[in-house]
């Protein structure tokens, strides 16, 4: 009877409650937030795995072929008819393929991290969570994309009878690079892209321009040297060749590619979270 009396004069739990309300002005992060949520993010992550091959025959095969079949025609239409080589002693399909990896990757977060929130429409609009997972989830995915396609690098290396460089150590540094460019870009243009449309029909042909203007398919060593200040400005060099340094030896890649590319990194991903912290008020109006 005493147990029963105790229980009924306990003051009842009360439900914890979010209001969300319209945000003003500059909104700042919630890192609180993002760590309340931390287990969402594996189940993002791992949705966009899975639906990234969802009824498909070949399923992650495609990572394989993709890169493949992009080496061996770039390889017999710029190194078999134009004559372009390593500019050392790394046979060119190797020396093709090292670039390809991290420019692959980087395409595939360009394109998930712009999309995202237009993918994730359907449960954005349903339920709340920390919307700044969405991206993050999109960017993450096709690291899995990256390292099956390494099957193939190492085939690469038996087959022209190769090893790695011991740089290899230093690989993950310019994956991460990779990853913050393309996340600080998917951040800016993933609110742009629930409002203005155009931004699908446009990253396609950004991205072929910038596949020349990297030194992906042609070592950087051909660059006229008063225009490598030019390529020293774009990001994505340093990522390139540190990805080649660090698989196939060879040159260090330039310091001022190395430290203009972590900068550029580094103010992008900082402005992009503001940017999409202020345009996610308006996101689930506009879906």
């Amino acid at each position: 009877m005493q147990s029963e009396q105790s229980v009924i004069a306990a003051p009842a739990r009360r439900a914890q409650v979010r209001r969300i309300e319209a945000s003003r002005g500059l909104v700042p992060l919630d890192l609180g937030e993002l760590r309340r949520y931390h287990g969402l993010l594996y189940y993002l992550v791992w949705r966009e795995v899975k639906a990234r091959y969802k009824q498909t025959f070949l399923g992650g095969t495609w990572a394989i072929l993709r890169p493949l079949i992009l080496m061996i025609v770039f390889a017999s239409i710029f190194g078999g008819l134009a004559g372009i080589g390593s500019g050392s002693d790394i046979p060119y399909p190797l020396f093709l393929y090292a670039g390809l990896l991290p420019w692959m990757y980087f395409q595939s977060v360009l394109s998930s991290g712009s999309s995202s929130l237009l993918n994730n429409s359907s449960l954005i609009s349903k339920a709340y969570f920390p919307r700044l997972y969405v991206p993050l989830a999109a960017v993450t995915a096709p690291l899995v994309d990256l390292f099956l396609s390494f099957t193939v690098l190492f085939g690469l290396f038996a087959w022209f009878q190769r090893a790695p460089s011991w740089h290899i150590v230093f690989l993950p540094c310019f994956i991460a690079l990779s990853l913050m460019i393309g996340l600080g870009i998917g951040l800016w243009l993933s609110g742009v892209a629930v409002r203005y449309r155009d931004v699908g029909f446009m990253l396609p042909f950004i991205g072929q321009i910038w596949l020349y203007l990297t030194p992906v398919i042609y070592p950087v060593s051909l660059v006229p040297e008063r225009f490598q200040w030019l390529f020293d400005l774009n990001p994505m060099t340093a990522v390139v060749e540190g990805t080649r340094w660090s698989l196939l030896g060879g040159p260090t890649p330039s310091a001022t590619a190395v430290s203009s590319s972590i900068a550029f990194a580094a103010v992008l991903v900082l402005a992009g979270l503001f940017f999409f912290r202020r345009t996610e008020r308006t996101i689930v109006d506009m879906l």
